[in-house]
């Protein structure tokens, strides 16, 4: 039996630690909040990974209890908590196997950073191009921790910085039929869904968002005609930087039918939005309920700003995410409302805005060229 150190206890980290421990895995669960950690370890579950509950081996606030015994790390955390894990993996001294599951846009470049910062060697680290399940937290009936998971990824890109070879095989043993081996982790980065997915939606509709509080599903409501065309624009962005690399990817749709959370026969549909509103993983998803929700939060800072430093290097024009970005930008400042009940998570400023984000210093890719970026991920 192995040991997993799984960080998070969201959606996503909780997801990660039913799956993990229904394969036998001993998980070690951690979280910075102890008010998100299941009491006594114990996890219920329902959905696409069936129904019943787990206990993890450990949960406990304190990372270092959490890597002791560890044979591998699972970051599963959205992309704003990056910075102060990262930092406390580094100031750990971590050389244990990580795998970031998912790594947003940047997620590896990032940590890399981190440990580069702080002077520390770095550790094996691979990154997945999207979370593997489609989840929402959910209490159980005694109050506990609970988690409905909806979808889980059929195939996800999985890649490793040079010398990560030994993350991405502890990727592939902890997510056994469900991993794709990309050429380096900008292919990885430039495959994440929500980069594309979200910011269309979340601009389009934040009016309706403001009057609704979020009564409205975000993946078929949201998604008409017209957001996704914008999201084509925005998704023809991506295809072109990552060309830039080498990369060639295929479109928003048919990278959603690889994961699953889209039917294959609409992906060549020709329609984006007719094919996102058919997916049944994410079709009864409500909107975000206030401004301060992580689709604004996590999704502008964390998905487009990275996207913009990568699209510099590559020299390719993105006016439709710059444009969305800006508009992020105005939209979220002062005066945005509060974090609604079960909201946002991003911490933004004192007065509501967006905060810097993963930039290319945060990347560690500042003053880098396509060769030099391409050296940096490919070794």
């Amino acid at each position: 039996m192995s040991a997993v150190a799984v960080l998070g206890a969201g959606a996503g980290g909780l997801s990660c630690a039913v799956e993990l421990s229904l394969a036998g895995h001993a998980v070690r669960l951690w979280n910075r909040s102890p008010g998100s950690l299941p009491a006594a370890g114990a996890i219920s579950y329902t959905g696409v990974l069936g129904e019943g509950s787990v206990t993890a081996a450990a949960v406990s606030t304190d990372l270092s209890v959490a890597l002791r015994g560890a044979d591998a790390v699972v970051v599963s955390l959205p992309a704003l908590a990056h910075g102060g894990v990262f930092a406390g993996l580094a100031s750990a001294g971590c050389a244990l196997p990580v795998v970031l599951n998912p790594g947003h846009t940047g997620g590896a470049l990032h940590l890399r950073q981190a440990f580069r910062a702080r002077g520390v060697p770095l550790p094996p680290v691979a990154e997945l191009s999207t979370l593997t399940y489609v989840a929402r937290r959910a209490e159980d009936a005694d109050g506990g921790a609970g988690v409905r998971v909806t979808g889980r990824a059929g195939q996800v890109r999985c890649a490793a910085l040079p010398g990560g070879a030994a993350a991405a095989d502890w990727a592939a043993k902890l997510f056994p039929a469900t991993l794709s081996a990309a050429p380096d982790v900008l292919a990885t980065s430039l495959s994440n869904v929500n980069l594309v997915l979200h910011p269309p939606g979340a601009i389009l509709s934040a009016a309706w968002v403001e009057a609704t509080g979020g009564a409205f599903t975000f993946y078929v409501d949201a998604m008409t005609d017209g957001t996704g065309r914008v999201i084509d624009a925005l998704d023809g962005e991506r295809r072109s930087v990552a060309a830039a690399f080498g990369h060639i990817l295929p479109p928003l749709a048919g990278e959603m039918a690889l994961v699953g959370t889209v039917p294959p026969a609409l992906a060549a549909s020709g329609s984006t939005a007719a094919a996102v509103r058919a997916g049944e993983a994410n079709k009864t998803l409500r909107a975000p309920d206030s401004l301060r929700h992580r689709y604004y939060r996590e999704d502008f800072p964390y998905a487009v700003t990275p996207f913009l430093a990568l699209a510099a290097i590559a020299g390719v024009a993105t006016p439709v995410a710059s444009a969305l970005l800006t508009v992020a930008g105005a939209l979220t400042g002062p005066g945005a409302a509060p974090t609604g009940p079960g909201g946002g998570t991003g911490p933004g400023g004192e007065d509501g805005g967006l905060d810097r984000g993963l930039d290319a210093a945060g990347l560690g890719i500042d003053g880098l060229d396509v060769d030099g970026l391409l050296r940096l991920v490919r070794g």
